[in-house]
């Protein structure tokens, strides 16, 4: 979602890295508009299969507690159950009551689709992916996966976590990032940009930008091709990843391939149609997004700039995009909105809205339907793009 959240219990630390893993290749409907190495990382975690094969170690079907949240009715099971677990986790105050230091310590989608995994007795896949960390720029740091399998030079995709630029980290999107890597063969380059409100607009975007360039300099380096390097980002992730490619473009710099955009915050308008519908989802809101706001952006009138305003910005000569929404998300109208206005401006694009789930959907593909399937069509278009 809005940017990454950080763990707020160790215990789920050996599963978290590879909670992603569990793509599998499902028939989604989509529709499609075209118009014209040094030291390992240390915070890296790994984890074990599971290989009990007796009834008990076998999963169960997940299947909520109780009844669906009043502010929602069509919402799936799995995606019930996670929500269930993160509230009952979260605690009565919310993300936007707490001072940025406490919420960046509380629990995350993440941890609480963990918790739904052990509940249920979700077997973790194994790693196949081998972890580094590298400073790609002053102050900024990023993980590198490589694959353990398959032949280099490898593409290469340079990721950005969400967490609305001011909460969660790389470990929280981390399942997100070890399906990719597994599911395109791609070295990914997750970048710890800075968060507010520490470090204001427009430094996340500028750590962004110098990540990118970092990776077009050293991909050989990290085993992959220079000439085949995507951005990808979830919610304010994706974000930053449409504005690399924005500012790559306008600075004459090697375009990426491709940009997979994963309900990205695409606009500074918080009354759109799907704002006033979720003014109390989980685990993203209109308020927190007003805090995440309030908190990154200088003035007002930062929200206006083309960086953060993607769907008033030109977007001429940008790369193809994948663009995937939920239904249960403020973020869901500028969405869509970006995907067509893209369209507009002679960029080939590929959009799918997912129902019956909400923001941070993407990296729950160990529980959530849902998530599988859009696993598979970003990774699907990823290799079609990097081949």
């Amino acid at each position: 979602m809005l940017s990454s959240w950080k763990s707020a219990s160790a215990r789920w630390a050996a599963p978290l890295a590879a909670l992603g893993l569990l793509a599998a290749c499902s028939n989604s409907q989509t529709t499609e508009t075209t118009t014209s190495a040094t030291a390992r990382d240390s915070t890296a975690t790994a984890a074990k299969p599971a290989t009990d094969s007796s009834a008990a170690g076998r999963a169960m079907a997940v299947k909520p507690s109780g009844p669906k949240p009043a502010w929602v009715s069509g919402l799936h099971p799995e995606m019930q159950t996670v929500i269930e677990q993160l509230t009952a986790m979260s605690g009565p105050t919310p993300l936007n009551k707490l001072p940025v230091p406490q919420a960046r310590k509380a629990p995350s989608p993440t941890d609480a689709t963990m918790a739904v995994m052990q509940k249920f007795n979700i077997p973790t896949p194994p790693v196949t992916a081998d972890t580094m960390s590298r400073e790609v720029a002053p102050g900024v740091k990023a993980r590198i996966y490589t694959p353990k399998s398959g032949t280099a030079p490898f593409p290469v995709i340079v990721y950005y976590h969400g967490g609305g630029w001011v909460i969660a980290n790389l470990n929280t999107y981390d399942p997100s990032v070890r399906a990719l890597c597994e599911q395109t063969g791609a070295v990914i380059v997750s970048v710890a940009y800075r968060q507010a409100p520490e470090h204001k607009f427009p430094t996340a975007h500028n750590d962004s930008f110098a990540a990118y360039q970092w990776t077009l300099k050293n991909a050989a380096s990290l085993k992959g091709d220079p000439a085949r390097v995507a951005v990808a980002g979830e919610s304010a992730g994706g974000n930053l990843a449409c504005a690399v490619s924005m500012m790559a473009r306008d600075k004459k710099v090697q375009l990426p391939k491709h940009q997979l955009l994963v309900y990205p915050i695409a606009g500074y308008d918080l009354n759109t149609p799907s704002y006033q519908a979720n003014t109390q989802t989980k685990p993203l809101n209109k308020d927190l997004m007003a805090w995440f706001f309030q908190h990154y952006l200088r003035t007002p009138a930062d929200g206006k700039n083309p960086l953060i305003d993607l769907v008033h910005a030109n977007l001429k000569g940008l790369p193809p995009t994948t663009l995937i929404t939920d239904q249960y998300d403020p973020l869901m109208s500028e969405g869509k909105m970006l995907a067509d206005n893209l369209q507009k401006a002679g960029v080939t694009v590929k959009y799918q809205n997912y129902d019956g789930v909400t923001h941070e959907f993407f990296g729950m593909a160990a529980v959530v339907p849902e998530a599988k399937q859009a696993q598979a069509l970003a990774s699907g278009e990823l290799k079609s793009a990097l081949k």
